[in-house]
Parts: C-alpha cells; structure tokens; sequence
C-alpha cells in the first residue's frame, strides 16, 4: 500500500488540525456581590466548587478548564450551572484549543507565555 497515493499521508496533519478543534477550553467569568458575611461565603463555595471540579484561577474571577471534547465539556458546564449562587453574573464560554492558543498575554508590557495544554492519553 503507497501511504501518498491512499491519503493516509497526511493523516498526522488531519488528526493535528481536528484535535486542535476538538478540545476546548471553558472560561468562567463572575462578578459575584460580596458586601455582606452571606455574599462572601456564597462567593467563597462557588469558587471552591468550580475548583474541585478542575478548573483552575486565570484571572480574578476567571476560571478556566481545559476539556478533551464537547462531551466532556458539556458534563463541565452542566456541574457549573448547578453551583450557580442565587446573586450575581456568571458567563461561561467555550472556546477550541486553536482559539485558545491564538491569545496574547501580557504583565505590563512584557509578554508571557500560556498556560500548558494538559497532556491527554489516546486510547485506540
């Protein structure tokens, strides 16, 4: 069998471009009250849950999670919406690891690298 003439030539290629489509990355992004001793412990829970559940400080109340497909990042967004607290703003966006890996990061002017993809075992 002759790999170029079978399309199977450029099958690192396709796998690469479609793995960096198929994983994504959810963001979080809260505005939560904290004026009263209830709104701080509601604050305090829901961030301590949605970091239990692997998602990890970005920002100031922005979370973020790296997700293997959208099977797994729809179970993520699902455990996300049922910790949601009573008060406040919540968004939750996805976006594919290409998208993710297009961002810019800066500390003042100096530039800084991205977070690291966490490494996924394939299983055929």
């Amino acid at each position: 069998m002759d790999f170029r003439t079978s399309g199977l030539s450029d099958l690192p290629t396709k796998t690469m471009r479609f793995n960096e489509y198929r994983i994504l990355w959810i963001l979080v992004l809260f505005d939560l009250p904290t004026e009263t001793k209830k709104d701080r412990k509601l604050y305090a829970k829901f961030r301590k849950e949605i970091m239990a559940d692997g998602f990890t400080m970005f920002q100031f109340s922005i979370y973020l999670r790296h997700c293997s497909s959208r099977e797994n990042t729809d179970v993520h967004i699902k455990r996300v919406k049922k910790l949601l607290p009573p008060k406040g703003h919540v968004g939750i966006l996805t976006v594919t690891d290409k998208q993710f890996g297009m961002m810019e990061l800066f500390y003042g002017k100096e530039q800084k690298e991205l977070p690291d993809t966490p490494q996924q075992l394939e299983l055929f």
